[in-house]
């Protein structure tokens, strides 16, 4: 069997790791539990979605203290977290263009999913990381949420939603690092990936999902702890705030 164009292997935790991918029915999700899995290194992936774990809501705090509870009693120690879950679509509503197609519920709901939802896995999950070794939690964040990197306007609510990731990932990063002094905690964009979420709205190049899993490792598995609480593009490079 031939194996996939883009396979990951990562270095940085050396050998039998543990990795939980939370979002895993999603396009990017998948793909990267799918290339973790290629990986000779990695001992276990645990792949969390509401699929997989019909009790899992990303909405609902207990189900995510229940799971990361259930799966640190199971596998101990987790030494890669990656949050793959997100929204640009809310109640089938596109990104808004202006102003006045602001919706409040609508933007609860984005904030709930991309930010909410991801700090309250942080909130549990980083419970399961080791301390006295490399570990890395890290969510899907988006260039559109970089307040500096705003020179289009539109979007309200997906990127606000995704700035507060950006700002609960760097905050995080303290409070982490204060008792896993290696750990490593980031917001990484994905680029502009063949994906239903992006689809309608990528009329530019994309990158198949293989492809953007394998960037992604590929720059988890290179920051260091100096690099925590860091926004980085696929490619490594950091993105301004």
């Amino acid at each position: 069997m031939e194996k996939a164009l883009y396979v990951s292997e990562m270095e940085s935790f050396g050998r039998s790791y543990k990795a939980i991918v939370i979002g895993a029915s999603g396009g990017i999700g998948f793909a990267v539990k799918e290339a973790l899995q290629s990986d000779t290194a990695c001992a276990y992936v645990e792949a969390v979605s509401r699929k997989t774990h019909t009790s899992f809501d990303l909405e609902d705090e207990r189900s995510i203290a229940v799971l990361a509870d259930r799966l640190n009693d199971q596998l101990g120690d987790i030494d890669l977290v990656i949050v793959a879950t997100g929204a640009l679509t809310v109640n089938e509503a596109g990104p808004e263009k202006a102003l006045k197609g602001l919706d409040p519920s609508i933007m609860a709901k984005a904030f709930a999913i991309n930010a909410i939802g991801p700090a309250l896995i942080l909130k549990h999950f980083h419970k399961v990381l080791p301390r006295k070794r490399r570990c890395v939690v890290a969510a899907l964040s988006a260039r559109v949420g970089s307040i500096g990197d705003n020179r289009l306007g539109g979007w309200y609510s997906y990127r606000a939603s995704k700035a507060a990731l950006n700002q609960l990932i760097r905050t995080a990063a303290i409070e982490i690092g204060r008792t896993r002094k290696d750990a490593v905690c980031a917001a990484i964009h994905p680029g502009t990936v063949e994906t239903s979420l992006s689809a309608p709205f990528a009329p530019g190049r994309v990158v198949k999902p293989d492809e953007a899993a394998t960037n992604i490792l590929r720059t988890l598995d290179g920051l260091r702890p100096s690099d925590t609480g860091g926004f980085f593009a696929f490619d490594g490079k950091p993105i301004a705030w």
